[in-house]
């Protein structure tokens, strides 16, 4: 019997079976940070004793916790994916967020910005520039894990983009060199191919295979407040609220973890979990 054979069914959270791949656990675990042999360790731990039939989520819940226990900084990367649908329900804290990564980058930001298009004014919820390059960037934030942006979408941003591009440049003060289409999820394949003919730049959970929107979030160091695995769902929700979205926010904002009523020694380990995980050593201060 071959090993293919002998590996449980899984289900994933849309539904469909496949069968359990260690190494593909093993592997993201990794490129959250885990070391080698905390990876194998998990790895084998879930591959002995799952079964044919448990879901994906399960899968992902055991692991964390596991990870959780060994480093919480590669456990809130770990979970990266689940932090960005815990900034819902609407889309604007997403679209901060985003906006941040850029300034991060190097690009000046302007956010949810009015531009005059040929035919009618659009608002760009990311209007950015660097070095005499110029972006516009449409969001689509999804609460569902299971939703992926489709080619509906890429059109009608397409059409947006194409207004703004075809406006009199006489009264243009905006110029767009790349139009950009950004999601918390996947993107269809139908979207993907429509965006490649189209000049449309994407931009998604992991999309493309380098520079996707984990990559850049990794590479910057800027993360959601909901990584954090110290604070609780309500407490993350109503920092968000007032204007909390990143880690490195919140050792200039130690003044609403206290109105939160968090205690001192709890505030001090979340903001050496936030360190941790960002980096930065001005949370330790």
């Amino acid at each position: 019997m071959s090993m293919t054979s002998q590996r449980p069914k899984i289900i994933k959270a849309d539904g469909t079976v496949e069968l359990f791949d260690p190494s593909k656990l093993e592997a993201s675990l990794m490129r959250a940070g885990a070391g080698e042999h905390t990876a194998e360790r998990i790895r084998k731990t879930i591959e002995a004793s799952i079964g044919s039939g448990a879901g994906t989520h399960e899968i992902y819940k055991r692991a964390f916790q596991m990870l959780r226990q060994d480093t919480r900084a590669a456990a809130a990367r770990y979970s990266l994916r689940r932090a960005l649908f815990e900034m819902g329900p609407t889309g604007h804290p997403f679209e901060d967020f985003v906006a941040m990564m850029f300034e991060k980058e190097g690009w000046k930001v302007e956010w949810r910005k009015l531009i005059a298009g040929k035919c009618v004014t659009h608002e760009v919820d990311v209007y950015a520039t660097r070095e005499g390059e110029y972006l516009a960037a449409e969001l689509k934030y999804h609460n569902d894990p299971n939703y992926k942006t489709d080619l509906k979408i890429a059109l009608y941003v397409k059409a947006r983009f194409d207004d703004i591009w075809q406006c009199d440049p006489t009264k243009q003060t905006c110029p767009i060199d790349h139009g950009f289409l950004i999601t918390n999820t996947k993107f269809t394949s139908e979207a993907i191919r429509y965006a490649k003919c189209s000049n449309i730049q994407l931009l998604g959970w992991d999309y493309p295979e380098q520079g996707n929107l984990y990559d850049r979030i990794v590479a910057t160091g800027l993360y959601p407040i909901t990584s954090l695995t110290l604070l609780k769902k309500a407490e993350k929700r109503l920092l968000i609220n007032q204007g909390v979205i990143v880690c490195e926010q919140l050792a200039k904002n130690r003044d609403k973890l206290r109105a939160l009523a968090i205690p001192p020694d709890r505030i001090g380990a979340i903001l050496s979990e936030a360190a941790n995980l960002c980096g930065s050593a001005i949370l330790a201060e």
